[in-house]
């Protein structure tokens, strides 16, 4: 018999893997100072090192979740592992310039493992666990960063800067061995091919944009080459728009993505990502600048990663209050919360900017909210999308963080170049700058507050509905798919279907799973009624689907829901299904190729089979009932039978020998 999955084991090595490919973001950090002659190259030429690693992310997260939706999440996961073991060795190995940048592209590719393991999440994890571990895995994005600074920075202090890629390809070996131990494969799909004209569009277009943002301050946001860039963004991605919504399977479903919980849940992340990154960018320069500005604090690098450390740890210590507050209040309320905290973090960090520890305790606010919004993000997206979309759903979502930090990156830069000191010769970020760059950051996070607010209310699910098991699709737990509030009532805007699902006498038949499929066989969504058997599933787009319902010891049930853009009600009786085994004997012993007929209480044929070698019969999935059972026989015997919803039942049936 095989063992279930261990829920902690898979969270624990899940986790892990996001820590790890968070590290990335952080691995150079104490050695920027030094790339350029580590390298034997420009300052501007060695910045590559750092941009590829964004590109490649923000291209990889949205084209490798489509890859595991398509292929399986757990697959393409270790693709990604590999992807960053091989880019690691490549740093390690090179001295020059454009194998680094090519290795670190690599490593970049790599981060879409966070949204990947999510997903697996969503797939396997029971309900009670999975707000929890979601926020887990999404605080795995901070926590990375916050434990890999002064890890770097150890590593960098005393030992050769070749061995940090040595130490990160060593960990993405210990992710690639322990996932395909611990974590099952994922078992939805969707359907179709892959887009490849889609990510090529999104490619080009991303690459456009960010290098505009990220390169705007060098080039000068009035240069040729940033305006083209810019340009450029914005033609291809509305070709690739165009391209998106007329193809069968695209690489992004555009109409799922517009719907106003995962449209605003995106923008909301670009603003966090923004209020996330600006903090990142700031305290530790404030933090290393010298004592004689006046306002530095003069710390060591490694000193500064154990200040910013408390950040991330405050981050793994709410994981589980934020899973306990998205099962109760939903996702949206600690979505807000967070970027309430964020803000108020930004204004400790602006009171006690002298002291460095004063800088601790905002940045471990600020890391507070981040893992509240971080953590309710998932679960926002996943309420959204059908169960088969999620990974691709959740890269789109990284990618909306990534282009936050991308942002910020950029107005940060512009503002601490701008507002300057001169001493000893070097022009230095001034006090005003630091301050100016706080606000904008506390600015930030109250406009991402503003639009959470614009999110639509969901009730959270019903802990006690249980989940479907892993092996079949359906929703893992509180918001996890296109799921009902508890009532069943209709949701307060766009396409639905709802209802409630009972059992023949009437009684509501709590936990019973939906799928709604389009046209073509395409899953289009999911859905896990509630204690009085009430459900809701959100339509992407208008047309004919087949709603099908299921439950154990239950007859599945299909009814067809026809067009419209409204609301359609559809209410489901499911009849109790049973087992019917038996034996037919004859004086002589058992009776071999019988043929047994099952008939309903009006006569019809229910069901027929024949006897084995050993005279035994089987009938599955039998509704409850009154029914006759005959068998073939000279001459034949009939008898009668009430079958009861879920159980098993044996009938045996004797024939008698023919008269004369």
């Amino acid at each position: 018999m095989r063992r279930a999955p261990n829920s902690g084991l898979i969270v624990a090595v899940l986790a892990a893997g996001g820590i790890v490919v968070s590290l990335m973001q952080t691995l150079l950090v104490p050695i920027l100072p030094e790339l350029p002659s580590l390298l034997h190259t420009s300052e501007a030429n060695a910045s590559w090192a750092v941009t590829s690693t964004l590109l490649a992310a923000a291209v990889g997260m949205p084209v490798f979740g489509r890859l595991g939706d398509m292929y399986g999440k757990r697959r393409v996961l270790l693709a990604c592992a590999v992807l960053m073991i091989i880019g690691s060795v490549m740093c390690a190995l090179t001295s020059s310039l454009w194998p680094m940048v090519a290795g670190r592209a690599l490593q970049g590719l790599s981060g879409a493992v966070i949204p990947l393991g999510i997903s697996v999440m969503r797939d396997t994890l029971p309900a009670e666990k999975l707000a929890s571990s979601v926020a887990l895995m999404s605080a795995s994005l901070g926590v990375g960063g916050a434990l890999g600074l002064p890890a770097a920075a150890l590593i960098a202090q005393h030992a050769n800067w070749h061995v940090l890629f040595w130490v990160s390809a060593a960990l993405g070996a210990v992710v690639t061995v322990l996932v395909p131990l611990t974590v099952p494969e994922s078992p939805n799909r969707a359907g179709g091919r892959l887009d490849v004209p889609g990510i090529a569009g999104l490619a080009a277009g991303l690459v456009a944009l960010l290098l505009a943002i990220t390169e705007g301050g060098t080039w000068g946001w009035t240069d040729a080459r940033t305006l083209g860039c810019f340009a450029g963004a914005v033609v291809v991605l509305l070709v690739w728009g165009a391209w998106e919504l007329r193809v069968p399977a695209p690489l992004a479903d555009l109409r799922t993505s517009a719907r106003r919980q995962v449209l605003i849940t995106n923008l909301a992340s670009i603003v966090v990502g923004f209020g996330m990154y600006a903090s990142q960018l700031i305290a530790p320069q404030v933090l290393e600048m010298p004592v004689a500005t006046g306002y530095g604090l003069g710390q060591s690098m490694v000193a500064t990663g154990m200040w910013m450390l408390p950040a991330g740890l405050v981050m793994i210590a709410l994981s589980p209050v934020t899973g306990r507050l998205i099962g109760r209040y939903g996702a949206k309320v600690p979505m807000l919360a967070g970027a309430l905290v964020l803000a108020a973090g930004y204004g400790i960090a602006d009171a006690l900017l002298h002291h460095a520890w004063g800088i601790m305790i905002g940045m471990a606010v600020i890391g507070g909210g981040i893992g509240l919004a971080y953590a309710a993000m998932p679960s926002l997206i996943m309420a959204g999308v059908p169960v088969s979309e999620t990974a691709a759903a959740n890269g789109l979502n990284s990618l909306m963080r990534s282009i936050g930090t991308s942002l910020a990156s950029a107005v940060m830069g512009a503002i601490l170049a701008h507002m300057t000191v001169r001493m000893g010769g070097f022009t230095l970020p001034s006090q005003n700058g630091f301050r100016t760059g706080l606000l904008v950051g506390g600015g930030g996070a109250l406009v991402a507050a503003l639009v959470v607010l614009a999110i639509p209310r969901q009730r959270p699910a019903p802990a006690s509905a249980p989940a479907p098991a892993a092996s079949q699709p359906g929703p893992a737990g509180p918001e996890a798919g296109a799921t009902a509030p508890a009532d069943g009532s209709a949701p307060d805007d766009g396409p639905r279907v709802f209802g409630r699902v009972r059992r023949p006498d009437g009684t509501p038949l709590a936990g019973a799973a939906l799928t709604l499929i389009a046209a073509g066989g395409r899953q289009a969504g999911l859905a896990a009624a509630g204690p009085d058997g009430g459900y809701r599933i959100g339509i992407a787009e208008p047309g004919d689907y087949t709603l099908i319902a299921h439950a154990s010891g239950y007859r599945p049930h299909a009814a067809a829901v026809r067009g419209g853009t409204g609301a359609r009600e559809v209410d489901v009786l499911l009849a109790g299904a049973s087992g019917l085994t038996g034996t037919v004997r004859s004086a002589g012993g058992p009776v071999p190729d019988a043929r047994v007929t099952l008939l309903d209480f009006q006569g019809n044929v229910s069901a027929t089979a024949a006897t084995g070698p050993d005279g035994s019969y089987a009938f599955d999935d039998v509704a409850e009932g009154e029914y006759t059972v005959i068998a073939a026989g000279y001459p034949p015997a009939a008898s009668t039978l009430t079958v009861r919803a879920g159980a098993s039942h044996a009938h045996d049936v004797t024939l008698s020998h023919p008269e004369g």
